[in-house]
């Protein structure tokens, strides 16, 4: 498999202007949720490019950044089946930031001002700092990313109309585990016990699916945090219910709105996200 760490270089491999570029960002870490958004980029253009960098503008907290997990040689490995028409961008922080590691700053108005937003000062102007130079060095026609991430995927559309970069970001469903626990690679950092209870989040927000509540989010909102409370190794920082269209929570549902559930749960010091639709009432 080709490896890359300048954008020049791996640009000079693309064989004409003809060819369909995909792209799928990660930070490594890789697992089955990341290979089906490479599995869907490489059936959808003639040639994928994986990019592997972990950015550090978009970590509050040194110590998250620090214990990341990175394998870069068993990355390459689970990426070995695609590599007929994959290319892989390893850049480093001077590639990315060659004038010094720090993030822009975006307005995407109330989209980014709750939930993440709320909860991780800066974070999102990181993570659009970087895909925006990611997909300005690539240049590739599409780009994919997870729904497990909603609020992050609506960011990335707003910053490729604000920024015109006529790039198509298409979004794929969350991959889970056989136990309902969306996979995301903090997942490697649980414990057994914490990893033993986390799927509880999944089944406690399909459980609140299936009650009626009516129209009344605390009500959502007691009933999810009752249920996580029963696992000694969770605790909830948050739970949300937000129009899919501004991201605002709101505590009364509205007929004829698309609603998601957006929830934030810590098992240990290891944070674990999981968005659900609710559709409209």
């Amino acid at each position: 498999m080709l490896v890359f760490k300048t954008a020049q270089e791996l640009r000079s491999c693309f064989k004409s202007n003809t060819q369909t570029v995909g792209m799928v960002p990660t930070m490594g870490a890789l697992h089955e949720g990341h290979l089906s958004l490479v599995k869907k980029a490489c059936e959808e253009n003639d040639v994928v490019v994986v990019s592997i960098y972990i950015n550090p503008t978009q970590f509050n907290k040194i110590a998250d950044l620090e214990k990341y997990p990175s394998n870069f040689e068993k990355d390459k490995a689970l990426l070995e089946p695609f590599s007929h028409q994959l290319l892989l961008y390893a850049p480093d922080h001077k590639e990315i930031y060659p004038e010094g590691i720090q993030s822009k700053t975006y307005n995407f108005g109330t989209i980014a001002n709750h939930m993440e937003g709320a909860f991780r000062k800066g974070h999102f102007d990181g993570v659009a700092t970087v895909v925006e130079t990611l997909l300005r060095k690539i240049q590739p026609q599409n780009a994919y990313f997870g729904e497990k991430d909603f609020q992050q995927l609506k960011i990335i559309k707003a910053l490729t109309t604000q920024k015109k970069l006529g790039i198509t970001i298409v979004s794929c469903p969350i991959v889970r585990e056989k136990d309902g626990l969306a996979m995301s690679s903090r997942n490697r950092l649980l414990s057994p016990e914490q990893r033993q209870a986390a799927p509880r989040i999944f089944a406690s927000l399909g459980e609140l699916k299936k009650k009626n509540f009516g129209k009344k989010v605390p009500l959502m909102e007691a009933f999810f945090k009752n249920e996580i409370a029963r696992e000694k190794e969770l605790e909830v920082e948050y739970f949300f219910v937000a129009s899919t269209t501004d991201l605002i929570p709101v505590s009364v549902i509205e007929e004829g709105i698309d609603y998601r559930i957006f929830v934030a749960v810590f098992a240990g010091k290891t944070r674990l996200i999981d968005t659900v639709e609710l559709g409209r009432i």
